[in-house]
C-alpha cells in the first residue's frame, strides 16, 4: 500500500500538499473558496466578464493569465508535460493527469446523487446533471435548453455541433448577420475564415504551407482539402453510386450528373452547366480572356488544365502509362482513345445508320456523309471534301 501511494506521489507531484492550506478567501458571487486573496480577485474576472489577458499573436483575451499561457502553446505547439509511463506528451498540465488516470484507474470525482466515480471533473459535471436537470446551453433563436454542449444543434438546418462557438458562427448563416469587417475595402463576413481568406487575396498572402507538395494557400481550410489527396482521405460519399470525394463542394457536383441539374447559367449565350469553375471556364470564350500563361515560351491559356497539357511539350512527360503495350501518354484523352485499341471498344454510335466508332471525331466524320456536308475546300481546284 505504501509502495502505490509512494507511485502515485511520483505521477502526480502537483498534488502534494493540496488541502493543507486553509481556504479563508470567498467569492461572494458563487461561493467557491480560495486559500489565496489574489487567486479570488484573479477568479473575478469570470462574474465582471474581463478579460484583461490578451494573446499578442490572434488577438484573443482571456479572464486568468494561466488559460492565456496554455492558449499559446496552440501556436507554439509546446506540450511540456509528459507521461512518465508511455511518453505521449500534453501541452496541459490537466490533460495529462486525466491521461495518467487510464493507467492507475483512479476515479477521484463522485457524484454526491448516486456514488458513481469518474476520472475526470467534467465528466462528473455533465453526468450530474442527469439528477439536477439543469440544462445551462441555450438556443438564442428557439430557446430550446440542453444539459450538455455536445447536443447543440441547429434548429433551422438541424445541423449539430460540438461546441458553442462553432454553432454561433453558424447561425450567421441563417440570421444573415455578417460581423466581421475587413479593414481594407469595408466588405462584411459571417465567418472569420472568410474574413481571414479575403484579407489573404487583397494582400496576395498565401500562409498556409503544405509540407508534401510546398503548395500555399490562402485559408487554413484551403490546405485541409489539399491535404486530403496526399492522404487518400475521402470522406464525402455519393448516396447514389458510392463514389467519395474528398471535398464537399466535389460531391455537391458530382451528384449533378444523376439529377441532371445545371444551376451554373451563362448571362451571356445562356448555355447552363453543373460545375461553377466549368462556366467560369466557358466564361472566358466571350471575354477572350486568358490568364494562365506558360514560363518557359510566354503561351497564354484560357484554362488552367490546357496550360499543365501544355507543359508537357516542354518537360516531355507522359503521365499516362498504358499497361498492355507499354506505351506512354502526355494527355489523357489520347491515352483513353488508345486503351480502346486493344478493348476493342466502340462507344459512339451514328444515330442514323447504327455504325459504331472508337472515336468521337470520326463519328463527326461520318455524319457528314448523311448530312451531304463537305465543309472543306481546296484553295486551288474546286473539290470539296469530308
Amino acid at each position: 500500500m505504501e509502495k502505490s501511494e509512494k507511485k502515485k506521489k511520483l505521477i502526480f507531484p502537483e498534488n502534494r500538499g493540496k488541502g493543507r492550506q486553509k481556504l479563508s478567501h470567498e467569492c461572494d458571487v458563487c461561493k467557491k473558496s480560495f486559500s489565496q486573496k489574489s487567486s479570488l480577485n484573479t477568479h473575478k474576472h469570470i462574474h465582471r466578464g474581463e478579460k484583461p489577458y490578451h494573446c499578442d499573436i490572434c488577438d484573443k483575451s482571456f479572464s486568468q493569465s494561466c488559460n492565456l499561457t496554455r492558449h499559446k502553446r496552440i501556436h507554439t505547439g509546446e506540450k511540456p508535460f509528459h507521461c512518465n509511463v508511455c511518453g505521449t506528451s500534453f501541452s496541459d498540465r490537466s490533460a495529462l493527469n486525466s491521461h495518467i488516470r487510464v493507467y492507475t484507474g483512479e476515479r477521484p470525482f463522485h457524484c454526491e446523487f448516486c456514488g458513481k466515480s469518474f476520472s475526470i471533473s467534467a465528466t462528473l459535471t455533465r453526468h450530474t446533471r442527469i439528477h439536477t436537470g439543469e440544462k445551462p446551453y441555450h438556443c438564442d433563436i428557439c430557446g430550446t435548453s440542453f444539459s450538455q454542449q455536445s447536443a447543440l444543434n441547429c434548429h433551422i438546418c438541424g445541423k449539430s455541433f460540438s461546441r458553442s462557438n462553432i454553432l454561433t458562427t453558424h447561425k450567421y448563416i441563417h440570421t444573415g448577420e455578417k460581423p466581421f469587417h475587413c479593414d481594407v475595402c469595408g466588405t462584411s463576413f459571417s465567418q472569420r475564415s472568410s474574413l481571414d481568406s479575403h484579407k489573404s487575396f487583397l494582400t496576395g498572402e498565401k500562409p498556409f504551407h503544405c509540407d508534401i507538395s510546398n503548395k500555399s494557400f490562402r485559408g487554413k481550410d484551403s490546405l485541409t482539402k489539399h491535404q486530403r489527396i496526399h492522404i487518400g482521405d475521402k470522406p464525402y460519399d455519393c448516396d447514389i453510386c458510392g463514389i467519395s470525394f474528398p471535398q464537399k463542394g466535389s460531391l455537391t457536383s458530382h451528384k449533378c450528373v444523376h439529377t441532371g441539374e445545371k444551376p451554373f447559367h451563362c448571362n451571356v449565350c445562356s448555355t447552363s452547366f453543373s460545375q461553377q469553375n466549368a462556366l467560369e471556364s466557358h466564361i472566358r470564350v466571350h471575354t477572350g480572356e486568358k490568364p494562365f500563361h506558360c514560363d518557359i515560351c510566354g503561351k497564354y491559356f484560357s484554362q488552367s488544365n490546357n496550360l499543365t497539357i501544355h507543359q508537357r511539350v516542354h518537360t516531355g512527360e507522359k503521365p499516362f502509362h498504358c499497361d498492355t503495350c507499354g506505351k506512354s501518354f502526355s494527355q489523357k484523352g489520347s491515352f483513353t482513345r488508345h486503351i480502346r485499341v486493344h478493348t476493342a471498344e466502340k462507344p459512339y454510335h451514328c444515330d442514323i445508320c447504327g455504325t459504331s466508332f472508337s472515336d468521337q471525331s470520326v463519328l463527326k466524320c461520318h455524319k457528314r456523309i448523311h448530312a451531304g456536308e463537305r465543309p472543306y475546300h481546296c484553295g486551288v481546284l474546286v473539290y470539296m471534301f469530308i
